[in-house]
């Protein structure tokens, strides 16, 4: 599962990967596709354990790829890029810096925003319409009911994008899902707006959206904005633990703004981690939301998968509390569970299988 960087020149993009990911990147980003693994910021891990003292923890993570400048002149061929990840982290900028000129000349995170998805709608249209044409004539030589169905849910998408509207905002049924699959559509991926502040807005990040008047972005399907401050960020990224703390609780911050980018991301593309725990590691492994427990299984190991028998399960935070799984049992908190049993975010798997 890949997250697409993406933005303007000069919009902080690459520094945002380079500490998502502490990938060494040099220079200053410009058409360089880089690749780097993120981790999800995961405090139950370190909770679970100090119940546990285990050799290894390990957290789950997100990949993400950064694919270089969006220059106006080259922006189809930047897009091309887009088809290959699942969603994407379109960084917007939104602090002022006289000495980095925006490529637009002014700042307008709105603008940026817009004119993106605008891109992403035209790319997707011309796909649909030269399918159609394509369509329309096989349909003259013969009918076919399954090209009819594809037709039909085509024109319903082209509808929706000639509206303006990005297809990650149309709602299909699983059946007409089916015909259009094998598009790699790119208004349909998720996308998350990065707003990169400037460091005088660094003690309000949870006021930029009203601030800057960008309203419009939230509560969209698929869609999720999240603001950052690149410099801060920078700054917290070379610290030690207690100094970084120090430095975000000077601004009245809890975390990072980063490890918010990165579960944002998490949640966008439909994962949440699920635990397993014991003296040699404890681990989150990520699952898309709706798996099943056998599903689960085949993450840690097909062997586990095919030879599975049943779930122990146990709500994190009942773990947590009771202090061991043995007392948990003790108060009824352990489950067992079969192959179907849809796992739910935050528990606690012991997996009992054969072979």
């Amino acid at each position: 599962m890949q997250t697409g960087i993406i933005g303007l020149p000069q919009v902080g993009k690459t520094t945002l990967f380079r500490i998502l990911t502490k990938a060494n990147v040099e220079g200053k980003g410009g058409q360089a596709t880089h690749v780097g693994v993120a981790k999800v910021p995961e405090p139950r891990l370190l909770e679970l354990a100090k119940l546990y003292n285990p050799k290894k923890i390990t957290y789950a993570t997100v990949q993400y790829v950064d694919l270089g400048g969006m220059q106006k002149e080259r922006m189809r061929e930047s897009l091309a890029s887009l088809r290959d990840v699942d969603a994407i982290a379109h960084v917007i900028r939104v602090f002022d810096d006289p000495s980095v000129p925006h490529s637009e000349g002014t700042i307008d995170p709105l603008r940026d925003a817009t004119n993106l998805d605008l891109e992403l709608i035209l790319s997707d249209h011309e796909q649909i319409s030269k399918r159609l044409e394509r369509i329309d004539k096989d349909l003259k030589k013969k009918q076919d009911k399954q090209l009819e169905l594809e037709k039909t849910v085509l024109e319903k998408c082209k509808a929706h994008l000639e509206a303006e509207k990005p297809l990650r905002e149309l709602v299909l049924t699983t059946e007409e899902r089916k015909p259009i699959g094998g598009f790699l559509f790119m208004s349909q991926r998720p996308m998350l707006y990065v707003l990169n502040l400037g460091d005088d807005e660094a003690a309000e990040m949870d006021k930029a959206i009203e601030k800057h008047k960008l309203s419009a972005l939230q509560g969209r399907p698929n869609t999720a904005v999240v603001a950052v401050c690149g410099r801060l960020e920078a700054e917290l990224a070379e610290m030690e633990e207690k100094e970084a703390a120090e430095m975000l609780a000077s601004y009245g911050l809890k975390e990072p703004g980063l490890n918010r980018m990165i579960r944002a991301t998490y949640d966008l593309m439909g994962l949440f981690p699920f635990f397993t725990a014991g003296e040699p590691e404890v681990r989150a492994w990520t699952i898309r939301k709706g798996s099943t427990a056998v599903k689960a299984a085949g993450e840690i190991h097909s062997d586990i998968e095919k030879g599975f028998i049943r779930a122990e399960v146990v709500r994190c935070e009942d773990l947590l509390t009771a202090g061991s799984l043995a007392a948990a049992r003790e108060k009824a908190q352990v489950r067992l569970e079969g192959k179907e049993y849809i796992v739910q975010e935050g528990d606690v798997i012991l997996f009992r299988h054969s072979g």
